[in-house]
């Protein structure tokens, strides 16, 4: 019962946390996802990356906070900036960006 209990309260802070991640991927100063990708709801995307649709059914979320944090580790030659890496992003900015790529 407990473990349904932590469930129940753990979704409306997801829900938060993504609802915050989405705000950081289309700031145009900080995450600023649009630059370089589709995304539902985006104004002005870019083309350089592919659309962001569909990555619960393709990545984990721990691929997604790789990718996000610094993807040159999995992909030298990739052109998507490390935000973990060069702090761009915080942790916890990362984790909310990956729960809202998750609703994708």
């Amino acid at each position: 019962m407990a473990l349904l209990a932590g469930a129940a309260l753990a979704e409306p802070a997801q829900a938060q946390s993504a609802a915050e991640g989405q705000k950081l991927a289309f700031d145009r100063g900080k995450g600023n996802c649009l630059t370089c990708h589709v995304i539902k709801g985006g104004d002005l995307p870019g083309t350089i990356g592919p659309e962001l649709v569909g990555l619960k059914g393709k990545y984990s979320r721990d691929d997604l906070i790789a990718i996000v944090s610094d993807e040159t580790k999995r992909n030298p030659q990739t052109v998507m900036p490390p935000f973990g890496r060069n702090r761009i992003l915080s942790e916890q900015e990362i984790n909310a960006v990956v729960d809202f790529l998750l609703t994708l």
